[in-house]
């Protein structure tokens, strides 16, 4: 019998749209047969009516309620996870707030402004026996598995560099308002923590995560960062990690392999949208090379170039089930947790977060980019 998770969203913009509608699919349609989704509640923080316009919008089947606050929703005792879909720099207050009423937790990425806030998440939901998930929902693609799979296989040899690019190339004085999350600081606004982890993500998940846990160490961080004349948020940011360890062998000659992680709001890494400028991620081994094809965040396909004399190009696609947008596969793996009464996900460790989290505070010092004293603050309850 599939188990059911009862789903409880805080917020009702476009990513809590996108991800609800993907819980409304059948999970029979991507092989899931064993897991199932129930939205029971959705809040807005700014009245019922919003909320129940998001229930009107999406075509929620069946008692869904409907909340004016977030107090009222994870007070809602049918309601066993809250996906929190709000700005990240309420990730924290959200979360906490949801934790302290008992909630387990799937929490939009960035996870938080800072490590600091999201060492106190981890801490909270662990004392508290409550699950607790950065929603980078690209790790759990099948395209982003398998990958990670040939890597631990040595399919193109000792990993030694990955390249990955998320740069949209927008024109951020038409495109984007002052006020837009995506340039306001008081928002966490810039591409760092909302594209730019993204880019982190494929170097963490091939670099960091194809080895075994104790042998995973943190990089070092060299960066630039440009700011937004505007806001001060920051509209290009690189960033050089220098991991001590190499994958999947980590061997004894080995010194180092590189990450190299670009965003970027005003130049894209898809200039005419047709995938003309070749692939965002490269993934390069001494035996060949991965690419990966599309979105940085919603990949379609990749091709393993084996080094000359070892083998053929392969080409490998993917496709949705059932025209979803690929945030099932993270849902999917909230509720087997759940169902298996775990407290984080194997896909997405605390650990892994919490470091991450550290390499964008580095990124951040080094580029002097700092936000509202209030959005980094790890006081809790704060009215923001």
């Amino acid at each position: 019998m599939a188990h059911l998770t009862r789903w409880g969203i805080m917020a009702t913009g476009g990513i809590a749209k996108t991800f609800v509608l993907d819980l409304l699919k059948d999970p029979k349609t991507r092989d899931a047969a064993d897991v199932a989704h129930q939205v029971v509640a959705v809040a807005s923080s700014s009245s019922k009516d919003r909320a129940a316009q998001f229930l009107t919008d999406v075509g929620i089947p069946g008692s869904c309620a409907a909340y004016a606050s977030y107090e009222e929703l994870v007070a809602d005792p049918n309601v066993d996870v809250v996906y929190i879909a709000t700005p990240h720099s309420h990730h924290y207050q959200n979360a906490m707030l949801a934790l302290e009423a008992g909630k387990n937790i799937l929490c939009e990425k960035a996870f938080t402004v800072n490590v600091a806030q999201a060492k106190i998440l981890c801490e909270t939901a662990r004392k508290k026996n409550l699950f607790l998930m950065e929603a980078v929902w690209t790790r759990y693609f099948p395209l982003s598995i398998q990958v990670r799979e040939l890597i631990q296989q040595g399919a193109i040899g000792e990993v030694f560099r990955v390249l990955a690019d998320t740069s949209f190339g927008d024109d951020p004085e038409t495109k984007w308002g002052l006020e837009s999350r995506m340039v306001n600081l008081d928002l966490a606004g810039g591409c760092l923590l909302d594209l730019g982890i993204y880019s982190l993500t494929w170097i963490f998940q091939t670099l960091y995560h194809t080895l075994p846990r104790d042998q995973r160490k943190p990089p070092t961080v060299t960066s630039q960062v440009t700011p937004y004349h505007l806001t001060g948020s920051d509209e290009s940011t690189t960033v050089l990690l220098g991991f001590p360890t190499s994958t999947p062998n980590n061997g004894p000659h080995v010194k180092q392999s590189h990450g190299v992680a670009l965003t970027s709001m005003r130049v894209g890494n898809d200039p005419d949208e047709k995938g003309t400028s070749g692939p965002p991620i490269r993934i390069q081994g001494d035996k060949g090379e991965i690419q990966v094809f599309g979105l940085p965040f919603q990949p379609t396909r990749y091709r393993i170039i084996p080094k000359k004399g070892l083998g053929e190009v392969r080409d490998a696609e993917f496709s949705f089930p059932a025209n979803g947008r690929g945030m099932y596969w993270e849902a999917d793996e909230v509720a087997r947790c759940l169902r298996d009464g775990k407290l984080e996900s194997e896909g997405m460790p605390w650990e892994e977060s919490l470091v991450i989290m550290e390499v964008m505070d580095e990124v951040r010092r080094q580029g002097g980019l700092k936000y509202p004293e209030s959005i980094e603050s790890t006081q809790y309850p704060l009215q923001l």
